[in-house]
């Protein structure tokens, strides 16, 4: 079982495809297993590394808090121990928040980065996030791996109380955003805001919700994704 002790837990994660790698982060309460309909197409063109973040899957679950930064130092850290000094990111929901900060906190480890579903702050209906937890935590919705509720509050806590909108303009990485038109928890104003404050970052807006990724337009998705990481695959080019 790929188990690697990264600071002071032990995280769960698969490595799927070959080179150029892409680091894939998810979001709040997610399992890696329950992403993988986005995986395995990406692991077509890329070395996917995904995981599950500490409190979640397989992943070791302390009491919390987890703050944002913590997590993405997490990530850092798996990166070191995969040899990886250097990765496309993409992080989705809570962990485009993850990525957001780990492009600011240790910007040598990004490469291109995109961000899904995601906004610098918490911006959507609080019911409409705590509705989702409430949701999320039903058996037949979850992936095998229980998440304890401490768990899933210490992530919840950590997405609503990060804020790096005043840091927008540090992240000099190339940015794709991709976001739904009628996303209620992240909404499309948190986009635009990223788009506008992030130099060279590139905005494409879904017709869905936050979960479009998984639901109305995931092929959509991987084609975008591919398009922007590797444009001499593809006629759409993007700048870099």
């Amino acid at each position: 079982m790929p188990l690697v002790v990264v600071h002071d837990i032990e995280m769960y994660y698969e490595s799927p495809g070959s080179v150029p790698a892409l680091v894939v982060i998810g979001g709040l309460g997610l399992e890696m297993s329950e992403l993988n309909t986005l995986i395995d197409p990406l692991a077509s063109n890329f070395r996917v590394v995904a995981f599950d973040n500490r409190g979640a899957g397989r992943s070791s679950k302390p009491r919390g808090p987890y703050p944002i930064e913590q997590m993405a130092d997490d990530v850092a850290g798996l990166m070191e121990q995969l040899d990886l000094p250097r990765t496309h990111v993409l992080g989705i929901s809570m962990g485009g928040r993850i990525a957001m900060a780990l492009a600011l906190a240790h910007p040598e480890r990004v490469d291109h980065l995109v961000l899904v579903s995601t906004g610098p702050r918490a911006a959507g209906a609080p019911w409409l996030i705590r509705l989702g937890m409430l949701v999320s935590d039903l058996p037949l919705l979850r992936g095998p791996h229980r998440q304890p509720r401490y768990a899933l509050k210490a992530q919840f806590d950590a997405t609503i109380r990060f804020d790096c909108s005043e840091r927008l303009g540090e992240i000099k990485k190339p940015t794709l955003i991709l976001h739904g038109r009628s996303d209620h928890i992240a909404p499309v104003a948190l986009a635009e805001q990223m788009h506008a404050q992030i130099p060279n970052s590139h905005l494409i807006l879904f017709e869905g919700g936050h979960l479009f990724t998984f639901t109305t337009q995931p092929k959509k998705f991987v084609v975008d994704v591919d398009a922007f990481l590797t444009p001499q695959r593809v006629t759409r080019r993007w700048p870099t």
